[in-house]
């Protein structure tokens, strides 16, 4: 009785796998250009790929609306089914079309269409209390900021905000290099002609970091609220944005040499933050 019980509960399980072979099926199209693009669908979903991630998507609490396995993943499609909603459309994709679809060169098998929150720069502002804000200016390396996502939600800031010239956060290099973070951390892309007057309003001290002249880290006026600008991988932040920046912070480092990747840099002041906020509450 009760293997008959359990191979019913397996054939319910496995009658949700609905097989695509078409490369113009409407739900692949999707997912292919959310990839493709580095941008929400036009429903605000995000392409993401790979266990490590969708497992995070789960462990999050974010929606999924639609889950993509490949042939030879069918494995692991039996792994995950418990764990994926009802209401969940999951497929199931030839080999060689989910290689052709998905980012990646050695795909794992398993890819997803996650409905992602959208927070206004206000709702992110209302945060600022429980840590600073990151400002992303003009960063172009995924790899970079999915480090700055990672190590923000590790060392307890507020959020980030993504500014010109930054690459998109639901590209999937970010999203992969945030490992999870990207659906815990509230990201909010906005011009920083307009971010700059809200800071001020919420009464935000606005910190550039730079790899050459300034305050030495560990001098660092820590108060919140506070925004930490990050500027681009080559050029820093634009002489019009420093000169409104209240404090730039360097970080000490050999002479020799030339500067931090930007996304080492942001994890070393994050842990600055932490490590100052640790001191002042015990």
């Amino acid at each position: 009785m009760k293997q008959h019980a359990k191979s019913a509960g397996e054939n319910a399980e496995h009658s949700r796998l609905r097989r695509v072979s078409g490369r113009h099926n409407p739900l692949l199209k999707e997912l292919r250009q959310a990839f493709h693009r580095g941008e929400l669908t036009s429903a605000g979903e995000c392409a993401i790929e790979g266990v490590k991630l969708v497992e995070e998507a789960i462990r999050s609490g974010q929606r999924l609306t639609e889950v993509f396995f490949s042939e030879s993943a069918r494995p692991l499609a039996e792994k995950f089914l418990p764990q994926i909603g009802a209401r969940v459309e999951i497929l199931l994709v030839p080999d060689s079309l989910f290689k052709s679809i998905v980012p990646s060169d050695a795909p794992q098998g398993v890819a997803a269409l996650v409905k992602i929150r959208v927070l206004s720069a206000d709702q992110l502002l209302q945060r600022s209390d429980v840590g600073p804000v990151i400002v992303a200016v003009g960063l172009q390396d995924p790899g970079n900021l999915g480090t700055i996502l990672r190590s923000a939600e590790a060392f307890g800031a507020a959020g980030a905000f993504f500014t010109e010239g930054t690459v998109s956060p639901y590209n999937s290099k970010v999203s992969r290099g945030s490992a999870g973070s990207i659906f815990r951390l509230p990201v909010v892309r906005i011009t920083s002609a307009a971010l700059i007057p809200l800071l001020r309003q919420s009464g935000a001290r606005l910190v550039a970091t730079s790899s050459h002249k300034g305050t030495p880290l560990p001098n660092a006026t820590w108060t919140l609220p506070l925004a930490i600008f990050i500027g681009n991988e080559g050029a820093g932040l634009s002489r019009e944005l420093l000169h409104q920046m209240d404090e730039t912070i360097v970080i000490p480092q050999a002479a020799q040499v030339e500067s931090l990747n930007a996304g080492v840099a942001s994890s070393i002041v994050l842990y600055e933050w932490a490590r100052h906020r640790a001191g002042s509450s015990s």
